[in-house]
């Protein structure tokens, strides 16, 4: 494949990186955890000897943004939309890098005489 011919298939890679960005949703970067906890009553289902059922489940939201780690309730009808969410976050991590890539290749191949 001569320069040209590569030159022009990364820039439709490009662009077609471009394209998929903008079908993307929210981004919500993290990971999603799933909880039961054991409450302070003392006569509560939770403390049964010998069938005891936590409380729950309770889902849990955790990331770091801007150096910062937090730690969120996600209500349960919400849970599949973060989820779809995270999923556009990762869609969109992989893009970027890939997008990256292409641009570093272009930059080479434009330095090659």
């Amino acid at each position: 494949m001569c320069k040209a011919t590569k030159i022009e298939a990364l820039k439709t890679l490009i662009n077609e990186i471009k394209a998929e960005l903008v079908t993307l949703e929210e981004l919500r970067p993290g990971s999603l955890g799933e909880q039961y906890n054991v409450c302070g009553s003392p006569g509560c289902r939770c403390k049964d000897k010998k069938n005891p059922q936590k409380h729950g489940p309770y889902y849990q939201l955790s990331y770091t943004w801007n150096g910062k780690s937090t730690s969120e309730f996600i209500r349960k009808n919400d849970v599949e939309v973060t989820r779809g969410y995270m999923s556009d976050y990762h869609k969109f991590m992989t893009l970027k890098d890939e997008w990256i890539e292409c641009s570093i290749q272009l930059a080479k191949l434009r330095k090659q005489k």
